[in-house]
């Protein structure tokens, strides 16, 4: 039952609803049981595809420039380095798609950061659900541009003449422990994303650390040919780690001291980063 207010004469009279009548309006049903942490974060992965759906023109640096890479350094470095463009092929591949899936877990941190500066995640902090959810979600959704990198370098390499000794599960193998990779140092990004300013200051950190973590390593060539100084950088570095262990697994050859490197230092990444991560996310 609604009340009315007396008012003075010439005035109009205000509407004061009853008790009931608001509890019939703002809660008509029962309420919806809270999402699990699985269930929203697939929310928010689904969000970040959605994202891609709309705006295609994204996709340009897991298509576009993966190709490049690939026929660039192979024609420009095939015949100085290994006497033929399919020789250093076979050994050039599997460093350029882990090179081009790595680069790409910087738009983690920029579209993050992007995000924030718009006020999207001011309110996803408000919805009553499992906190990181947005976070994993965002990285879910990412995962699917460094598999459709990886493989249209794949399918790049294989009409170059491209043919790995470890067949179609060493290549599903390889892949997977790239994207596992990619996964746990999407994290790094992440909390650039939120300690940084700006998108365009992500971008220039990510691309300070990324250039020497890839290009100083055995992507392009053997490091026995480099200086010891260097060789010692590389033996470090989770860059060359994971390109050996990719490329073991593609040879049909899997090297396990590799792989365990690589799997460690994903669990280290994701949890330490991830952490770090939930703890600006919380006071931002």
């Amino acid at each position: 039952m609604s009340t009315a207010t007396a008012t003075p004469t010439g005035t109009t009279a205000s509407y004061v609803p009853s008790a009931e009548t608001l509890g019939a309006v703002m809660a008509p049903g029962a309420r919806p049981p809270r999402p699990s942490p699985v269930a929203a974060s697939l929310a928010f992965g689904w969000r970040a595809m959605l994202k891609i759906k709309h705006v295609p023109e994204q996709l340009f640096d897991v298509t576009a420039f993966p190709i490049i890479m690939t026929l660039m350094f192979t024609y420009l470095f095939g015949g100085a380095l290994a006497g033929s463009t399919s020789e250093y092929l076979q050994y050039l591949l599997p460093g350029i798609m882990v090179t081009s899936v790595v680069m790409i877990t910087m738009y983690t941190g920029v579209g993050l950061n992007t995000d924030i500066e718009k006020g999207v995640f001011d309110r996803f902090r408000t919805l009553p659900l499992w906190r990181p959810a947005a976070l994993v979600g965002m990285i879910l959704g990412d995962m699917l541009r460094y598999v459709l990198a990886g493989s249209v370098i794949l399918a790049v390499g294989l009409a170059l003449g491209f043919r790995p000794g470890g067949g179609v599960g060493g290549v599903v193998a390889g892949l997977g422990l790239l994207i596992v990779f990619s996964f746990a140092f999407s994290w790094v990004w992440t909390m650039f994303g939120l300690l940084l300013r700006s998108e365009r200051s992500v971008m220039g950190v990510s691309m300070l650390v990324l250039f020497p973590l890839t290009f100083l390593s055995n992507v392009f060539v053997q490091p026995a040919t480099m200086p010891g100084w260097l060789q010692a950088f590389v033996e470090v570095n989770p860059i060359a780690q994971l390109v050996t262990a990719v490329r073991s697994l593609m040879a049909g050859t899997p090297d396990a001291g590799a792989i365990t490197w690589v799997l460690v230092a994903s669990a280290v990444f994701a949890t330490l980063f991830g952490a770090l991560t939930m703890y600006r996310y919380n006071r931002v």
